[in-house]
């Protein structure tokens, strides 16, 4: 592929983006608005509208969130693992979209290069038949002038042989003679507008069969220009279906980290509880220590009642 000038680039980069500005940003410009504002040919404008459309599609990179430390704190193994597998379900369908928005974009990208090469080479070859037409036509003109211009002078010549004629009646003989020549000339007149005919014939039955190949050439660069644009709505109607899928992943992402951060908030508080279980026990056993002298049932009952409310609390930490 040659190298396509700075310059042409340039102006067709800062056309597409006016464009784009205008449209709302919502929808991309097509490649021939652009090549027309940009005053380029298809080839190049698509080309460049392919680089361009790329930097203008932000990339959806996977997203690799370590479990927190928190959890990890918390021995949660269930939470954990259940949070990488939503992670890794996440990532592994916004890599599959992704994939498939590419391949199918790259795809259009060359069928749009090979509509737009049809295209170019069409129109040339019908500005190079319109030229042969006009050349044609144009030789025409000159033929039938031709044949004007000898019917014109036999004409000519006749009535001169025929006021030959009436001024010298007495020369019978030479006027004979004469009139046998003229007839032998008017004959071979006729013939050459015969053959004139004949020639002005053929050229317009030629004349014609090029406009019969004219119309055909006219009827398929509609044809394909009808299927380019069958495939441009395609193509948008499969770019917002992936779109779509985009955000419905997105959502799910954000679910997913707000039930993460309720469920740290859950942790804390659990932790917290415990911590007060803690120093509810160490009082506790201050008192049992304070009061040992006191009879063991009293001290049974009290380490029963503590081994109770750590229970509770560790239930509580679960839930």
């Amino acid at each position: 592929m040659s190298q396509i000038p700075a310059e042409v680039r340039e102006r067709i980069v800062a056309a597409a983006n006016e464009l784009y500005e205008e449209l709302g940003r919502e929808t991309f410009p097509t490649v021939d608005t652009v090549r027309r504002a940009a005053k380029a040919d298809m080839n190049t404008t698509s080309t460049v509208m392919k680089d361009w459309r790329r930097q203008q599609t932000a990339q959806a990179a996977p997203v690799a969130v370590t479990v927190p430390e928190a959890v990890s704190q918390a021995n949660s193994v269930a939470l954990a693992a259940m949070w990488q597998q939503a992670q890794e379900l996440a990532n592994e369908s916004l890599r599959a979209a992704q994939a498939a928005w590419e391949t199918e974009r790259e795809e259009l990208d060359v069928m749009r290069l090979e509509l737009a090469n049809a295209y170019e080479e069409q129109a040339g070859e019908l500005e190079l038949l319109r030229i042969e037409a006009a050349a044609q036509a144009q030789a025409q003109e000159a033929q039938l002038e031709q044949v004007r211009s000898e019917i014109g002078a036999v004409r000519d010549e006749l009535a001169k042989a025929v006021t030959r004629a009436e001024r010298v009646e007495a020369k019978a003989e030479e006027i004979n003679r004469r009139a046998d020549e003229l007839r032998t000339e008017l004959g071979r007149a006729h013939i050459d507008i015969d053959i004139a005919r004949k020639m002005l014939t053929d050229e317009q039955a030629v004349k014609k069969s090029v406009l019969v190949e004219l119309e055909q050439v006219r009827k398929e660069l509609a044809d394909n220009q009808a299927t380019a644009q069958r495939e441009k709505e395609e193509f948008r109607e499969q770019e917002i279906r992936a779109r779509d899928d985009i955000k419905r992943l997105s959502g799910q992402l954000e679910a997913a980290k707000s039930d993460k951060e309720r469920m740290a908030i859950e942790l804390d508080s659990a932790r917290k509880e415990t911590g007060s279980a803690r120093e509810e026990a160490a009082r506790m056993a201050g008192r049992i220590a304070g009061y040992k002298e006191q009879s063991d049932v009293m001290n049974a009952v009290l380490k029963r009642l503590a081994a109770e409310e750590v229970e509770r609390l560790k239930k509580a930490k679960d839930v």
